[in-house]
């Protein structure tokens, strides 16, 4: 039976602006903090084995602390920011471990991550994965002790 939607019990989040595109990936597609720290920390991993991440939000979050080794390409709403995303990737085999983050705001508001997995996913890549950062990458990375590294501004 269909419920009303004002006797649905309500979410703990705020909910999701209707002119916003649903999430371009599956849940298949998505990595937990935890699980990225394990597989980037791993001694006893290839370095081959190892997802490539890439940061797709703004660049002052990069330079103030990012996933070590990230590479910055970003950011994804912005038509320079998918341009360098897409210029970066053409020389990048399309099974590729990939994973994109940004963590600039909650990920449900994130003007990011979603254009830069649907360019890279057009682009053929069949391999990707978005880090989940509900709230900031401050709270879900950086609070929880996994690893940063910072960048000197250019």
């Amino acid at each position: 039976a269909l419920v009303p939607a004002s006797s649905r019990a309500s979410s703990a989040s705020a909910p999701v602006p209707s002119d916003q595109q649903p999430d371009p990936w599956t849940a298949s597609q998505t990595v937990q903090p935890a699980a990225l720290a394990k597989e980037l920390t791993d001694s006893k991993a290839s370095p081959s084995a190892k997802p490539t991440v890439v940061s797709v939000g703004p660049r002052v979050l990069y330079e103030g602390a990012h996933i070590p080794g990230a590479l910055y390409h970003g950011p994804g709403y912005t038509a320079q920011g998918i341009d360098d995303l897409k210029h970066w990737a053409q020389s990048v085999e399309r099974g590729s471990r990939i994973v994109l983050y940004c963590g600039c705001c909650p990920l449900e508001r994130c003007p990011n991550l979603r254009p830069a997995f649907a360019a890279l996913e057009e682009m053929g890549f069949t391999n990707l994965r978005v880090l989940l950062i509900p709230h900031d990458f401050r709270t879900d990375w950086i609070a929880q002790g996994f690893p940063i590294e910072k960048s000197l501004p250019q």
